[in-house]
């Protein structure tokens, strides 16, 4: 059964390799990535999760309602009056929760994905009086994923296989 399972995987990521082949290669230019407002002091070996540049409005507003529902983030901040709502846009709104979730479920890269909206930086988001860095209660008090290991390689397979079935 091991056997069968791991020749279906290598099957799927040489049909994902091929498949990603034939796209064409899209590449983004520092100066056309648009931000948070405000701070960006680079901090080394720091890392915050914020919204993909190029994901679609509908992409990042589904995301976004995961993470303020099933994945429990407290999304009062980005709410209108609280220090996170302005701008008030999905792609800030987004990045403030994508990283609440990160920060809150050990700062891990399957914790940044979001489907694929969401992406890694090393420059800190947090501006004014919005801030992204999540007190260490928080993470302390924070669910693990390890807990969750059965659930989340499942869900990493169906993940795979919608990506698979998208890109081709």
């Amino acid at each position: 059964m091991k056997t069968q399972f791991w020749i279906f995987l290598l099957f799927l990521l040489l049909l994902n390799f091929f498949c990603q082949a034939a796209r064409p290669v899209m590449t983004i230019r520092p100066e056309s990535l648009v931000g948070p407002q405000g701070n960006t002091t680079f901090l080394e070996g720091t890392t915050w999760c914020v919204a993909r540049p190029g994901a679609s409005q509908a992409e990042l507003q589904r995301a976004l309602d995961w993470a303020c529902g099933i994945g429990r983030v407290d999304c009062s901040v980005i709410e209108r009056h609280g220090d996170c709502y302005e701008p008030d846009t999905i792609v800030s709104h987004a990045s403030f929760a994508f990283n609440a979730y990160y920060q809150t479920n050990g700062n891990n890269r399957i914790a940044c994905y979001f489907g694929g909206t969401a992406t890694l930086t090393k420059i800190n988001p947090s501006y004014g009086k919005c801030s992204y860095d999540v007190s260490k209660s928080e993470v302390s008090a924070a669910r693990s994923l390890s807990m969750y290991k059965p659930r989340w390689l499942l869900m990493m397979y169906i993940g795979l296989l919608f990506l698979i079935s998208r890109s081709c």
